[in-house]
């Protein structure tokens, strides 16, 4: 039961606009409390506000109160977040899991009504539209409206859910991508929840929701799993992080980049080593950087491994908040708020830097302009340096450009003519920016409108309001400037580069790049609030085909059995009421044995269905023609879609199989089959699965479908050289049991190869990160360590995972 907060002595007022708000006065805490990175101070204050002896205990917040002792010794912390974001892709699975778990609670006699989101939760419908139309100038409208027929089973579930679900804002397609619609208009920085203030902050289901860090708001990825259990009101199990202060000083060259920036910070820190800790911004070099330029490389923490990449608000911060036209009285309430608890930051003040755990520096001066990918966004090669690297390419079976080029391949494009038709998604977090500079470029050099065709994807619904002001002021559209796909150009093997005037000389990027102070001018001219407040003001009523869509009105969802796109999971299917027992894994086969460097993707690929594929067959069953099959990722709220496209990369190297492709071995039998297909052959013999993997087993973007996959294939362990972090927190969500070598072994080092049996033994009182042995049939017996990491861990693999706790919690 929970217990009276013991920090409620610490409640103060602020008074604002005639209202009276409190708040957890953090510096009366410790004389200790100045000398924390701010990141770390707004993990204390959720500690603090949550204090109830049960999910939060004081001993959370000593431990962050003496953290330059407790990040030192993998000390356990839990952390309540403010909010949840999703995106559609991994909200729609959400969104099924919260209405199956519905239905469970009331076959068990429960009120279903219970079943919401009681952490405020954020879903921002942001797919990417498939180009079926080109050469039109009505073309990106006209893919849209088949984008909304071809995806309307799912629109119009996620209507049901907005009407059903409290305290969850479902935001309509084609507002934005979530991220840029969670930087313009998502992000508090301040919440105010019953006259409370405390801090902003969010865990959301893609890795890239660490782009909030650039506006103070301290946020990263989780799976889809953790975020469900997050928004039924759990904390997060985690460390107490290491901090590493990254000071950046100097000027930046006019002519860089955010772009030149993040990628050289990214490869700075992927020299560092920051994998798994919080990466902090400071020094006078930061006052240099803009909130998209802050944003951008706060959005990488992915490429180099950070959990977070924060920068804490100042001044350009609270300017941003009037820019995209946040109400001035809440600004100046966010400012009175963060001075008051130690949040509010001067990079210039060197009287208000932390003590971290290490410092690492970056001049600003050093920032030299640069290319990258477009496979491997953290690797970087100075522009000085391209002529050699871009020779080097036409050889190298790999190289920046991602291509090779043989002798009859190579051609000469009629720069007047040929120019390849382009798709274009503009996911760029710093859109702004990055588009701003594009008509800049044209006033310098413009071709012929009709070489090229275009179907963009906006990233910001704000986007189109300064693209028609900035095409009034120079008197042709951004159209104007034909682009050739890289993606093409890769796909049939070309080399190509460009750059002439009429007349056959040689225009370089120097001659047409705008520089930093230009592109400013130009922002700040165009980019202004009254185009936030037109967009945002009727960002929930939707267009006018979401508003026409006709959902379901009831509290249980009318589930369709016809529907290829929203199938009711059985993940619930025969749960009872009372906690089941610990089953040891006995005598199971290896449904995979996988290398290093497996990824999501690999897992529970996102793109489209191959007609080959197990996924293909039960479509083409239900009547489906290929052309109607649309992508894994549109097709996640379905079970039966989605276990079939489970492994069915076909870029799966499968160590059975010694090739790349979805096959594995159906060991009894010596057959070669479909993962799908052996796995089901398997359970039809009643026999168990597991999998062998090798190193950083889970990376890449977080996908719920990467555990969930796997757990209705059969497999119930996987043993693993090392995991990703967000991925080994789903899978135990999922009561898949994670296990790992000990240091230095390895399923080669153990002569394992995977045609064996395996029996391991779970103890009925087993404790976080023990150790416990692994028998196989040959005889032999090996240790591995069981990755429950904390006791939270434990609790939710009693249960069967995360969600079937929250539904015994809820039957109480």
């Amino acid at each position: 039961m929970a217990a009276p907060n013991p920090y409620s002595k610490y409640l103060k007022e602020i008074k604002r606009g005639g209202t009276t708000y409190k708040y957890y006065h953090l510096p009366s805490l410790s004389k200790y409390y100045c000398v924390l990175p701010y990141s770390v101070r707004i993990l204390l204050e959720s500690a603090v506000r949550n204090c109830d002896g049960v999910q939060i205990c004081e001993s959370d917040v000593k431990n962050l109160l003496a953290w330059e002792t407790t990040h030192k010794d993998s000390c356990e912390l839990t952390f309540k977040p403010a909010r949840v974001l999703l995106q559609d892709f991994t909200g729609v699975p959400a969104v099924v899991d919260f209405a199956a778990m519905r239905d469970a609670v009331n076959e068990l006699g429960g009120d279903p009504l219970k079943v919401n989101p009681i952490c405020p939760s954020d879903l921002v419908i942001d797919h990417s539209v498939q180009v079926d139309v080109t050469r039109t100038p009505d073309a990106a409208q006209k893919n849209q409206d088949i984008e909304f027929e071809r995806n309307k089973e799912r629109f119009t579930f996620l209507k049901w859910g907005a009407r059903a679900f409290t305290n969850m804002l479902i935001v309509p397609p084609g507002s934005g991508i979530c991220h840029q619609v969670n930087l313009e208009y998502l992000a508090r920085v301040v919440f105010s929840d019953g006259g409370v203030l405390y801090p902003d902050s969010v865990v959301g289901t893609d890795s890239h929701t660490t782009m909030i860090n650039g506006l103070g708001v301290l946020g990263w990825g989780v799976g889809g799993i953790e975020a469900e259990a997050v928004m039924l009101g759990q904390a997060i199990t985690m460390l107490v992080p290491q901090v590493v202060g990254y000071k950046i000083v100097g000027k930046l060259d006019q002519y860089a980049t955010s772009t030149d920036v993040v990628l050289t910070i990214t490869k700075h820190l992927r020299q560092v080593g920051v994998v798994g800790k919080f990466v902090e911004f400071f020094g006078p070099g930061v006052a240099e950087l803009s909130i998209a330029d802050r944003a951008t490389v706060s959005n990488m923490c992915p490429e180099y491994g950070a959990t977070v990449g924060f920068f804490p608000i100042d001044k350009a911060g609270l300017d941003y908040l009037r820019q995209t036209n946040r109400d001035e009285e809440k600004v100046q309430l966010v400012e009175d708020y963060l001075r008051a608890v130690g949040l509010y930051r001067d990079f210039s003040n060197q009287d208000q830097d932390p003590v971290y755990s290490e410092v690492v520096t970056l001049n600003l001066a050093n920032v030299q302009s640069s290319v990258s990918g477009p496979k491997r966004p953290h690797d970087r090669v100075s522009v000085v340096d391209m002529p050699s690297d871009f020779q080097q390419c036409l050889t190298n079976k790999v190289g920046l450009l991602m291509c090779r080029i043989s002798r009859e391949r190579q051609r000469t494009w009629d720069r007047t003519t040929h120019f390849l038709c382009w798709c274009r998604t503009l996911c760029v977090l710093n859109a702004t920016r990055v588009m701003l500079r594009s008509p800049l470029k044209s006033r310098s050099w413009v071709h012929d409108k009709k070489t090229a065709s275009r179907s963009t994807a906006l990233c910001s619904g704000v986007i189109p309001s300064w693209k028609h002001r900035q095409a009034s002021h120079w008197g042709r559209p951004l159209g104007t400037l034909s682009l050739v796909s890289a993606g093409a150009v890769v796909l049939i093997g070309l080399g190509v580069c460009a750059g002439w005037t009429a007349d056959g000389k040689v225009v370089y990027l120097r001659d047409i790049w705008p520089t930093r102070r230009e592109v400013q001018v130009v922002e700040k001219q165009y980019v202004i609030p009254a185009m936030f407040k037109e967009v945002y003001s009727r960002i929930e009523e939707g267009s006018t085909s979401w508003r026409a869509l006709q959902a379901p009105d009831s509290a249980l969802y009318p589930w369709d059995p016809s529907s290829t796109y929203i199938k009711r999971p059985p993940f619930f299917e025969g749960m009872t009421r009372e906690l089941p027992s610990i089953k040891s894994i006995e005598n199971a086969y290896v449904l995979l044995n996988l290398g290093d460097s497996v990824t999501t993707d690999h897992i529970s690929p996102a793109g489209s269905i191959a007609r080959n594929s197990p996924a293909a067959r039960y479509l083409a069953q239900k009547g489906l023609t290929p052309r109607e099959f649309n992508s894994y990722g549109s097709r996640r709220g379905n079970d039966a879609v989605m276990v079939r496209g489970t492994f069915a990369n076909i870029r799966l190297v499968n160590k059975f199989i010694g090739q790349a492709g979805p096959k594995t071995i159906h060991v009894p039998s010596g057959e070669v089959l479909d993962v799908y297909d052996a796995a089901e052959r398997y359970a039809k013999e009643n026999a168990p699965l597991i999998a062998l993997v090798g190193k950083d087993y889970g990376s890449g973007s977080s996908r719920d479908w990467a555990a969930k996959g796997p757990y209705l294939l059969g497999i119930r362990a996987v043993i693993a050289e090392s995991f990703e972090r967000i991925h080994r927190s789903n899978l135990v969500g999922m009561g898949i049991i994670p296990l790992q070598y000990l240091p230095g072994q390895s399923a080669e080092s153990l002569g394992l190869t995977g045609k064996e049996r395996y029996t391991i033994n779970i103890p009925s009182d087993c404790r976080p990160l023990q150790e416990i042995q692994v028998q196989v049939d040959s005889g032999m017996t090996f240790p591995v360590i069981l990755r429950f990491d904390t006791e939270v861990d434990l609790t939710y693999f009693r249960h069967g995972g995360i969600l079937n706790y929250m539904i015994r919690s809820m039957l109480g």
